[in-house]
């Protein structure tokens, strides 16, 4: 199947696959599924993680030993529930979502899991309230509006501690990063990011592809260089 022709185009072999990971690795959990409806049934568009790279998201907070996390775009709060879950000790996600309505569903989401007091939610657009947050950040997760990547890169940058790790979600978009058409924002400016971030003296990085329910895709890692 041609993944330049379209945007989250989903072969059944891909699903299957998730479903099986889901299945064998990831035990039932009916505060994620709760999550998950309660997403559905306030209209939230169907972009958060899928359930295999939450726990990816989650393993990768507790393996870095992070007490502080950044996340740029909560939606409805199911990736910021993985991230909390992985936490170290009294450890904290601050979470940013610029909708109202997304914000609501993910409070509630947050309440929910028992989770209320390790998260902090700030309501408002990202490049607003970035410059009034204070550091360090020992992982920073951004899977918000595309067009600002390059932006909130050196936001948390500055807000990073020397070694962070940085991970940037949606960068392959279904290879549309290679010839972005003119009028697509979110893959001019993740081809933006990549180049961006090539040139930057304080990270290293890499990216990797990803295909499963959500599509074919991938997310890029950034450490912030001592």
């Amino acid at each position: 199947m041609s993944g330049i022709a379209g945007w989250k185009a989903v072969d059944e072999a891909w699903q299957a696959v998730d479903e099986f990971i889901a299945d064998r690795l990831l035990p039932d959990d009916p505060v994620l599924d709760d999550c998950l409806a309660r997403c559905s049934a306030a209209g939230l568009p169907d972009i958060a993680v899928s359930a295999a790279q939450g726990r990816f998201l989650q393993l990768l907070v507790a393996l870095t030993g992070a007490r502080r996390v950044l996340e740029i775009g909560t939606l409805g709060g199911y990736s910021t529930i993985h991230l909390a879950r992985g936490l170290a000790g009294d450890g904290q996600v601050v979470t940013l979502e610029a909708q109202d309505t997304f914000a609501a569903v993910a409070r509630a989401n947050f309440q929910a899991a028992g989770l209320g007091k390790r998260i902090a939610l700030h309501v408002g657009e990202a490049l607003t309230t970035l410059p009034d947050l204070t550091g360090p950040f020992d992982l920073t997760f951004i899977d918000a509006d595309k067009p600002n990547n390059c932006a909130y890169v050196d936001h948390a940058l500055r807000l990073s501690r020397p070694g962070a790790l940085i991970v940037v979600d949606n960068v392959v978009r279904e290879g549309t990063i290679l010839e972005p058409a003119d009028d697509d924002e979110s893959a001019i400016g993740t081809r933006a990011l990549y180049d961006h971030v090539f040139q930057h003296d304080r990270l290293e990085a890499t990216a990797l592809q990803t295909v499963g329910g959500k599509g074919w895709d991938g997310m890029m890692f950034l450490r912030v260089k001592p």
